[in-house]
């Protein structure tokens, strides 16, 4: 075993767990470059296998599809929305179930990252307008986010690794899996209402008369990301067909190019190719092998559920897509290494819900709202653990009934 990948792995995931370091000034995309120079510099890795470990697909998708969610926000979109909801809403009870439904949705058209980076601040200017307590409404942004983002394989990063990884077919997880994303979002809903029901009872909304902006140019682009979602559920591939629907706005709309690239978090994708370089520095340290040499994955076919379980919590121990990097050459050894995917994909997004560090999506939301009182861990927590423990039951008994 070669203990400099373990230990490069450690100080890495040591760095990116602590968020932000001040006395270094790193946060979580810094973290993970340096992990990715130390394996180079330290020879755990050569150059070229360093640069042949980044997953080329994966960047290509999110890119792809944080692009597609920059020109929702440059058009207006998500400005309009957070104006009509609030009109047709009525009631703040309404309206958290239209924000924590409507950005289920979405995220599963244009990633749950996307979808919190540009609907945080409108999520926020509508707590301020209107004086509504944060809480609830934030929770219903980040985990409606990462609870409808398992519907398809571009809904979050984790399952475009699956996908990637363990050539998932996106209209078959669709098929498969959608029917439970719309369930886990009903019981999202439901829980959300169920603790917040005297908040949301004691607040109000207020018309303040404000007209949306005019969405001629959104409607464009919401036909072109369906198109791309149509074009995949077809079989075309995936990260390309996202890239062709940014071109394609790009070429259709004819703004400057810069608005869309400064709405592109440019540091998930460093991070990203951060990570893959580092978890390949630790695959190749033999630790992970010599762990499951005595450790199985699973130890027969009746063990979906205990493997479940070594999901949900793998993916908040060392974060969920570094988890699924670990593990990918143990999901060969399944009996049925097809559902052994679409049970990662499933649990490791439900996984996000779990803590409020389970996702990246709950950081970015907790950041946004921090002028308004924000989520706290605890907070965050009571929400968040029997969400995570309902869906991921629910999402592994669909799929051992209908796989």
């Amino acid at each position: 075993m070669d203990l400099r990948g373990v230990v490069i792995f450690a100080i890495t995931y040591a760095l990116i767990s602590a968020r932000r370091l001040g006395w270094l000034g790193f946060d979580r995309p810094a973290g993970a470059l340096f992990g990715a120079v130390a394996c180079v510099v330290a020879g755990v890795l050569s150059p070229a296998a360093a640069i042949a470990a980044v997953d080329e697909d994966t960047l290509l998708l999110l890119f792809g599809m944080m692009g597609l969610g920059a020109f929702l926000a440059v058009d207006g979109f998500f400005d309009a929305v957070g104006v009509v909801a609030a009109r047709v809403a009525r009631t703040p009870t309404r309206l958290l179930g239209i924000l924590m439904w409507g950005s289920g949705i979405l995220s599963a058209l244009v990633t749950n990252d996307a979808v919190c980076v540009l609907g945080a601040p409108l999520v926020v200017a509508l707590i301020q307008r209107h004086r509504l307590p944060a809480l609830p409404f934030l929770l219903a942004l980040a985990t409606g986010a990462n609870t409808g983002s398992v519907m398809t394989l571009v809904g979050n990063p984790q399952n475009m690794l699956c996908a990637s990884l363990g050539g998932l077919a996106y209209r078959d997880h669709l098929l498969l899996v959608g029917p439970v994303g719309l369930l886990s979002l009903a019981l999202n809903h439901g829980l959300l209402v169920l603790m917040f029901r005297r908040a949301l009872a004691a607040a109000s909304l207020v018309d303040d008369g404000t007209p949306p902006p005019p969405l001629r140019r959104a409607w464009i682009s919401l036909t072109v990301i369906a198109g791309t979602a149509v074009a995949a559920t077809l079989g075309a591939h995936l990260a390309w067909t996202a890239t062709t629907g940014l071109v394609v706005l790009m070429l259709v709309h004819r703004r400057d190019s810069r608005q869309i690239w400064s709405r592109i978090d440019w540091s998930v994708l460093l991070f990203f190719c951060g990570l893959f370089i580092v978890v390949e520095g630790f695959v190749h340290s033999g630790a992970p092998a010599a762990f499951f040499a005595r450790v199985s994955l699973m130890g027969d076919e009746t063990s979906w559920w205990r493997l479940s379980a070594v999901f949900l919590f793998g993916s908040n121990l060392v974060s969920n897509v570094p988890f699924i990097l670990v593990i990918q050459q143990q999901m060969t050894t399944l009996p049925d290494p097809r559902l052994g995917w679409e049970l990662l994909a499933v649990v490791s997004t439900f996984a996000g819900n779990l803590t409020l560090l389970g996702s990246v999506a709950n950081i970015i939301v907790a950041e946004a709202g921090r002028d308004v009182g924000g989520m706290g861990f605890v907070d965050y927590a009571k929400v968040g653990v029997p969400l995570a423990l309902a869906t991921s039951a629910l999402g592994t008994g669909w799929l051992l009934a209908f796989s």
